[in-house]
């Protein structure tokens, strides 16, 4: 690889820079935009109550479920409105983080 092709330009702030990038970072898992219809768990937990069902038509910030995680009960909403396509969780059930809990479309 060419030295010209490691250098990368880039701007923050209305300030540009330009820097060799390393090769960890040219190897790197690319960010991909997230689909905000696929609703994750971002911590590990218990699923303890469903609020909605498949095919319920839900609004922005409406609450979704409730996960229990180090003797918390979070609340789960809604990031946007539409209609519940998918549930892939019932109550009851251990999730890992990540895990897809349900599936929303306009």
């Amino acid at each position: 690889m060419q030295n010209e092709d490691r250098n990368i330009k880039l701007e923050v702030d209305d300030t540009r820079y330009e820097t060799r990038a390393t090769t960890k970072f040219l190897k790197r898992e690319r960010y991909k935009v997230k689909d905000p219809g696929k609703i994750t768990a971002i911590i590990p937990g218990l699923i303890l109550k469903l609020l909605v069902k498949k095919d319920q038509i839900v609004t922005e910030g409406q609450p979704l479920l409730i996960l229990e995680a180090m003797k918390m009960q979070n609340t789960v909403n809604s990031p946007l409105s539409g209609k519940i396509s998918a549930i892939h969780v019932s109550e009851g059930q251990k999730v890992l983080k990540n895990h897809l809990l349900l599936e929303i479309v306009r």
